[in-house]
């Protein structure tokens, strides 16, 4: 395996700093580009900027044998009523392409989206092969991103592409609209209502963080990779089954609002996990229940 560096676009995130943590324990050298850095840590080390400046990145890219692009300026809910947003996400990996082209032997790793991108599919598990129909323009933004790495494939790069479940878990943000499940401890903490777009049986797929790193992981020493891989649990839970586990866990119940459903959520989506299983000899290991048992003690107890 080479010894250069892994570059994070977007490492100062939720996963991203999950992945960095765990790559400098392995005594990986970790490099993240971030608009307001914080301090260098052990094989952790912080550049100020982003993928706007070409100098910069033909400074960095000479470095590093893995690019992992986790960058994303937008959530499904943030671009719904401004759909030119999207274009804060396509333009920055059109740059980033172009600076790689002079470097053909650098693995990409680009992070989309399996809850968004297939809209709602035809058959559960929904297969990397299965029809993609974005419902929301966040969806197709990351579809737009993946038919532009797919070119880029074509011209002689290693490229992977990562479709994530709902990812959750210890160190995750709480985020207006974002994030099921750190939305459900909030409120079992602050004994607030919980409000649902729509009947609550919507069902989607959720992946522990460390299930996620442990994959990522095994990613980066597979530097010649060219697949897409969803990455799941592969098993679907319903937003009102999540919300009982949380009322389970915590011994709070949550007062829960209905609303009218929209039409850019998707219903019901479960991912097929079985070419990331074969590829990398991986399978996720926390079950639901023991995931946010786990989160909800880190987050919360530890400060009682």
């Amino acid at each position: 395996m080479d010894n250069k560096a892994i570059l994070l676009l977007g490492g100062g995130g939720f996963i991203g700093g999950a992945l960095a943590r765990k790559l400098a324990k392995q005594g990986r050298e970790v490099i993240i580009l971030a608009p307001k850095p914080p301090v260098d840590s052990t094989n952790i080390f912080y550049v100020h900027g982003n993928l706007d400046d070409p100098a910069l990145l033909a400074k960095l890219l000479p470095q590093c044998a893995t690019i992992i692009h986790l960058a994303s300026a937008t959530t499904p809910g943030s671009s719904a009523r401004s759909p030119v947003r999207e274009l804060e996400n396509l333009a920055p990996t059109l740059r980033l392409l172009e600076a790689l082209q002079a470097w053909p032997e650098t693995h990409l790793i680009f992070f989309s989206s399996g809850g968004t991108i297939y809209g709602d599919p035809q058959r559960l598990p929904v297969h990397e092969n299965d029809t993609t129909r974005p419902l929301s323009y966040h969806g197709a933004g990351k579809l737009a991103q993946e038919a532009v790495l797919h070119a880029f494939r074509a011209c002689g790069h290693a490229v992977t592409v990562l479709r994530p479940s709902n990812v959750y878990g210890p160190g995750q943000q709480l985020k207006n609209g974002f994030g099921l499940i750190r939305t459900l401890l909030e409120h079992a903490r602050q004994d607030t209502t919980f409000e649902v777009w729509g009947d609550g049986e919507s069902v989607r797929d959720y992946i522990y963080i460390d299930d996620l790193i442990e994959a990522s992981v095994r990613l980066i020493d597979m530097p010649g990779d060219n697949s897409t891989y969803n990455l799941g649990s592969g098993i679907g839970h319903s937003i009102n089954q999540v919300r009982q586990i949380v009322e389970e866990i915590t011994g709070i119940t949550i007062e829960t609002k209905y609303r009218p459903a929209r039409g850019v959520d998707v219903r019901n989506v479960v991912l097929d996990i079985s070419r990331i299983r074969q590829a990398l000899s991986w399978k996720p290991e926390t079950t639901l229940f023991d995931g946010i048992r786990q989160t909800w003690e880190q987050l919360y107890c530890r400060h009682d």
